[in-house]
């Protein structure tokens, strides 16, 4: 199938590493007239500024409501949303404290809310519609060890995918998330590659290897296009059919 986003105006949060900078980059390559990339620092967007000039580096803090309100306010129309931003803490269930669920419920949940409400809000104003896919993970639906509060947020942001697909389709905007299963960006090849730990994942999933960063980008840009336009509200796993097949 060939996806051209000619003409339409993207933006993708914690675009300066792993996915969010691959996708950042697909869509600028893809046709896109601008990719809006949004991270903490400029030093991290600038690496991504030189591989092409249609993206627009966006400086924000997005765990900061009132600095998102401003920074994303500011910026001119959208047609195309990936929330991407996350962080995973981990802490054993019993030691979970306040100031980590704090940490990771802004990031995943509440920034998400928040940029969301903002773009759809252009979108509307434009009368074109749009699409947003928000990146979950498989951890939505399995329990990880130590993973306790960022599994609840991926699962809160799953259902928050439904809700705002049944809320904003008649706006002619449709929201979707992919899901992956452990992908290999650096720090996923840092946390992952030791056989070891990697080997009790691997054996559950039926294709017997964790995603690529070129995985979740396919699956998002397919889901962000008019190849897609009948889905709404879907949770799409990526990950090997780990989560399908339970116990081999």
């Amino acid at each position: 199938m060939n996806i051209d986003f000619g003409g339409k105006i993207a933006l993708v949060t914690g675009a300066s590493k792993g996915i969010g900078y691959d996708i950042a980059l697909a869509l600028a390559k893809g046709g896109a007239i601008k990719v809006y990339a949004v991270s903490r620092t400029l030093k991290d967007l600038e690496k991504l500024k030189d591989q092409n000039d249609k993206i627009e580096p966006v400086v924000c803090d997005l765990t900061d409501w009132d600095t998102t309100a401003k920074v994303i306010g500011d910026l001119g129309p959208v047609d195309l949303l990936v929330n991407n931003a996350g962080v995973s803490i981990l802490q054993p269930f019993l030691d979970i404290t306040p100031e980590v669920y704090s940490q990771i419920f802004d990031l995943n949940v509440k920034s998400v809310i928040q940029v969301s409400q903002i773009v759809a809000h252009k979108m509307i104003d434009k009368g074109s519609g749009g699409v947003i896919v928000n990146v979950s993970s498989m951890a939505s639906t399995m329990s990880l060890k130590d993973h306790t509060c960022y599994c609840a947020s991926k699962a809160a942001l799953d259902s928050l995918t439904r809700s705002m697909a049944a809320e904003l389709g008649s706006k002619n905007i449709r929201v979707n998330a992919c899901n992956p299963t452990v992908t290999f960006t650096d720090m996923g090849r840092m946390a992952w590659g030791d056989p070891k730990r990697s080997a009790p994942v691997l054996s559950r999933i039926p294709i017997g290897r964790f995603a690529e960063v070129e995985d979740v980008t396919n699956v998002v840009l397919y889901l962000l296009s008019d190849k897609s336009a009948m889905l709404n509200g879907v949770t799409l796993p990526v990950d090997g059919g780990f989560t399908t097949v339970g116990f081999l």
